[in-house]
């Protein structure tokens, strides 16, 4: 019997614990200094980052760019007003507002952007 190297590694925050990778192929997402950003810009489009942090300004405007984001998690220490590129959010809403301290994950499928985990939302 053969065993199998994992290439996943279990960090542990807390009580939780989250997937990370040792191997370097484009084929996943990985959590890099390239897909993490922290944005502090009026108005911004995502660019395949897997994770952005809004900060130090009054209010962002955030595009989901369908072109080259497929998953994305967006947490806010400002308000954040989000909207896709195209479609819908859960395919009815035309943006989504989040507050200071909330943390919203999407996911496009079939190019529409899905919420999969959200916390203090509003939809607008």
């Amino acid at each position: 019997m053969s065993t199998l190297k994992s290439n996943l590694v279990r960090k542990k925050i807390g009580n939780k614990i989250f997937p990370e990778y040792e191997s370097s192929s484009r084929e996943m997402n990985f959590v890099t200094p390239e897909t993490k950003k922290v944005v502090r810009e009026k108005f911004y489009s995502t660019k395949g980052e897997i994770l952005i942090v809004v900060k130090d300004i009054n209010e962002c405007n955030l595009i989901l760019d369908s072109n080259t984001t497929e998953h994305i998690i967006i947490k806010a220490l400002t308000k954040v007003i989000i909207k896709p590129s195209q479609n819908y959010i859960d395919e009815f809403y035309e943006e989504i507002q989040i507050e200071k301290g909330a943390c919203v994950e999407f996911y496009l499928l079939d190019n529409n952007w899905y919420i999969v985990s959200s916390d203090g939302l509003k939809l607008g």
